[in-house]
């Protein structure tokens, strides 16, 4: 209750300030979502940049429990920097004066093994290495059995093994990935060799620890996937695509309806039904992520009817703001 209070003084905040710009924008984008949901629709987050280590857990994971966020794109690094915050987070170090550092300061956390992600440092012996340790009788577990997993499904064992329970180091409610795994909901990840764990099961190759990486389900089964996944969510209603950020996480997945229109030659595809786009990659020349809704229009992944948004600000102040907005209802 204390936080549905919480999130209601938000929502009263933003609808008495936000009246102009992309203040205005996220207002009305989060008024659509609000209203999206309620029409019976589900929602797909695309999410790239280093959300995780910015704790958007904190909001998201809530969205996740309360059915506003059905299935989730995102990068290897958030899936597993989510973990990393859960049972390391007492041993990051922050930064806050991170633009003065000299290259000997940066040189120095690098001796320290603290690997910095702007003004946040994650301790890599008690967040990488204590991941990895886990995760590897998983890796080891399928190669025996000749299984294949994708990336999420094994963070999903590890959550379900309890293996990683002892180090617990914030409140799991606050854990997106426990979330979305106890939501069971899918979370498809494109290319996951850009990510220490995915270095990692190379290295376990190249040491003879493991025989083969096709342990590991691709990135092209993961667009498999998710065209079984966007097929079945809109027989009933349709998907809106919210993205915070660009590359491989957006970019991909909001490909799914050109590829069942365009490339199988599927009729009767929805687009996706709603859109929204956080970045601070502004539009420019050649610019994927920062590419307007309406030329996505002429791609065949959005109609002219589709609600289309585009905030060009900070997605670590504004997606909380639009969480917390949402969750008031």
């Amino acid at each position: 209750m204390e936080n549905k209070e919480q999130y209601k003084a938000i929502k009263e905040f933003v609808e008495r300030n936000f009246q102009h710009f992309n203040a205005a924008a996220v207002k009305d984008a989060s008024r659509a979502y609000v209203q999206y949901i309620k029409d019976g629709n589900k929602i797909f987050l695309a999410m790239a940049g280093a959300m995780s280590t910015a704790e958007l857990g904190m909001t998201l994971a809530e969205m996740i429990r309360q059915d506003k966020i059905h299935a989730i794109s995102t990068t290897g690094a958030n899936l597993e920097e989510d973990i990393f915050n859960l049972v390391a987070r007492d041993f990051y170090k922050r930064v806050p004066d991170y633009r003065y550092l000299t290259k000997e300061d940066e040189e120095n956390l690098l001796k320290q093994h603290l690997n910095r992600v702007t003004d946040t440092c994650i301790p890599e012996e008690e967040a990488m290495r204590r991941v990895e340790a886990a995760i590897k009788k998983y890796w080891k577990k399928a190669e025996e059995e000749g299984k294949r997993y994708f990336p999420y499904e094994y963070i999903y064992q590890v959550i379900r093994g309890g293996d990683l329970r002892q180090y617990y180091q914030i409140d799991p409610k606050d854990s997106w990935v426990i979330a979305a795994y106890e939501k069971n909901i899918p979370i498809f990840v494109g290319g996951w060799e850009d990510s220490t764990l995915g270095n990692e099961i190379v290295a376990d190759l190249k040491m003879g620890n493991l025989k083969s990486t096709n342990i590991v389900k691709t990135g092209l089964e993961a667009m498999a996937a998710l065209i079984d996944w966007y097929k079945e969510n809109t027989k009933n209603g349709s998907v809106g695509f919210f993205q915070i950020g660009g590359g491989i996480a957006g970019d991909f997945s909001i490909c799914v309806v050109p590829l069942l229109e365009q490339d199988l030659f599927q009729k009767d595809i929805k687009k996706w039904g709603y859109f929204c786009q956080i970045s601070d990659s502004t539009t420019s020349y050649g610019s994927y992520s920062g590419a307007v809704p309406n030329e996505k229009i002429t791609w065949g992944k959005l109609s002219k009817e589709t609600p289309s948004f585009v905030i060009e600000s900070d997605a670590t102040i504004v997606a909380p703001l639009m969480f917390a907005y949402i969750l008031s209802e």
